[in-house]
Order: C-alpha cells, then sequence, then structure tokens
C-alpha cells in the first residue's frame, strides 16, 4: 500500500485542522491505520490508531480533542483536530499495518507499522 498524507497547514490555537490520508494499491480494508507525529527536537510518537473494524485508541493528550476515522470506499483515514494547541505542531504521518486474523485490533508503536506516508506539517500559532 502507498500512503499519501495532505491538509496541514497554519491555523490559530483553539483552531480545527482535518488532514487526510489516501491509500492506494492494496485492499484498504485489510490495514490497520494510524497517525502519528513528530515535533521539532522530539521523537515520533502516537497519536491514534483505528482498527479495521472502526475501533479508535488515542494518545492522552489528544483524547477528547482528535478523532480518527476510516472510509474503506474512498481508501482514506481521517484526523480531524479540534481545540488545536500551540504544542500540537509537528509533522503528523499516516501509517498502515496490514491487519488479517482481527478487525479490532489496533497499533500504537511505531515498529509495527511498515508502511508510511510522506507527512503533513501542522503548525498552531498561539
Amino acid at each position: 500500500v502507498q500512503l499519501q498524507a495532505s491538509g496541514g497547514g497554519l491555523v490559530q490555537a483553539g483552531g480545527s485542522l482535518r488532514v487526510s490520508c489516501a491509500a492506494s494499491r492494496g485492499t484498504f480494508s485489510y490495514y490497520t491505520m494510524a497517525w502519528f507525529r513528530q515535533a521539532p527536537g522530539k521523537e515520533r510518537e502516537s497519536v491514534a490508531a483505528i482498527s479495521r473494524g472502526g475501533v479508535t485508541n488515542y494518545e492522552s493528550s489528544v483524547k477528547g480533542r482528535f478523532t480518527i476515522s476510516r472510509d474503506n470506499d474512498k481508501r482514506t483515514v481521517y484526523l480531524q483536530m479540534d481545540n488545536l494547541k500551540p504544542e500540537d505542531t509537528a509533522v503528523y504521518y499516516c501509517a498502515a499495518r496490514r491487519t488479517i486474523l482481527s478487525d479490532s485490533t489496533y497499533y500504537t508503536r511505531e515498529n509495527e507499522y511498515g508502511y508510511w506516508g510522506q507527512g503533513t506539517l501542522v503548525t498552531v500559532s498561539s
């Protein structure tokens, strides 16, 4: 599967932004999907994950503000980000892992994903 992230940009604190990740090749519905982010000078961290069947998981600092979703017909995973804070500034990456046996399993560690998009920059101004 190949992943193409888009939708990043500059937004003021308290604002909203939605980033998207479109997949090509492969059977999208077979993949667990996730969003990670990497802020300047920091390691990449998990933000949110969604299983094949729509079970979701969020990193604690974004819970209640971010929503991950997927549209299998459009082969796309989304990250809706509301009430953005300056500390959300980062390059956001989408990731995919082929998951055949379970539609409720998600993964949160970087090394559990084998496919990555190129990243899209989100900048939140104070």
